[in-house]
């Protein structure tokens, strides 16, 4: 501002003399280096340290961002370092579960064949009991009903009645010779067997 009106100053005051020379009077020059003095002064003394200031702060601000940008770099790096762990630990863990689950299974299968083994064989046992129990008791009554036919048959051809005694020694030894011949015979006599009676 002391600058343009210094100018203004000289620019009328050249108005009115004509020029005779172009190199400036000495006047003119310490009035210049005075209104320069003043200016740098007052631009050394306060506008180039805010200026310094503002330029130190958006300085400080931009290594700040630069800084806080790499550490979220690194915590994000970190981040998926963790993340891909942690995917190969939960892959392992599947897998591991898996195969757990499928032993598990298989010992459960196996366990239930087993048991089921068991029962089958139980109940096939059971069943034989009662098949070689009802052929019992059925040879029984047969017993019974042959040595019935055979003394009432016997008595007929030999005409007589026999004594109880008799009668059962008599159908004792038919039923021995009949068991005797069925091992001999196998199926085959004791198909004849059924047959005979």
């Amino acid at each position: 501002m002391i600058a343009t009106l210094t100018r203004l100053w000289i620019l009328a005051q050249a108005e009115d003399k004509p020029i005779k020379d172009l190199s400036p009077k000495l006047q003119e020059l310490i009035v210049g280096a005075i209104a320069f003095g003043v200016v740098f002064a007052f631009m050394s003394r306060w506008v180039l340290p805010r200026v310094n200031k503002l330029l130190e702060e958006r300085r400080q601000k931009i290594q700040g961002n630069l800084e806080e940008a790499e550490r979220t770099k690194a915590s994000a790096d970190q981040l998926l370092a963790d993340y891909r762990q942690q995917l190969a630990g939960a892959r392992e863990d599947a897998n591991r579960i898996i195969e757990e689950a499928r032993r598990t299974a298989e010992a459960m299968r196996k366990d239930l064949m087993a048991k089921a083994e068991q029962e089958y064989q139980g109940v096939v046992g059971k069943a034989q009991e009662e098949i070689r129990a009802e052929r019992d008791r059925v040879f029984e009554e047969l017993k019974t009903q042959v040595g019935e036919l055979s003394l009432a048959l016997a008595g007929r051809v030999v005409g007589e009645t026999l004594d109880k005694t008799r009668q059962l020694r008599l159908v004792d030894d038919y039923i021995r010779e009949l068991e005797d011949l069925a091992p001999s015979n196998g199926k085959k006599g004791s198909g004849s067997k059924g047959s005979g009676q």
